[in-house]
């Protein structure tokens, strides 16, 4: 009998696709990249530090519609793998490292 755990699960199949993972390493690297939208500056974080980026960026460096990366922010976000902060009219992403660093942890243990 296999130990079930649904939120390993949830993590795993939101990296299972390619556009995703893609996503992911496009909200790593948002620090050095230019900024692409200019239509509000990007919010701060504590240390000064960009954080994250609104929909319009991602569909910019991902080159999909705003339809598919919402669809796959969701699925992201559900997973708890990216945290989403509503600013306005602008949803803002990045990556929650914490479930990030959880989730390699938890598979280690299980495989």
């Amino acid at each position: 009998m296999t130990n079930h755990d649904p939120s390993l699960d949830r993590t795993l199949h939101a990296i299972s696709d390619a556009t995703r993972r893609h996503i992911l390493e496009v909200l790593k690297q948002r620090g050095p990249r230019p900024v692409v939208s200019m239509r509000i500056p990007h919010t701060k974080d504590a240390q000064g530090k960009c954080a994250g980026l609104c929909a319009g960026d991602i569909e910019e460096r991902v080159k999909l519609s705003q339809p598919t990366i919402s669809h796959h922010m969701a699925i992201l976000t559900k997973a708890g793998l990216v945290e989403a902060v509503k600013e306005g009219q602008w949803r803002w992403y990045r990556r929650n490292e914490k479930a990030i660093r959880q989730m390699i942890k938890g598979l280690r243990a299980k495989i």
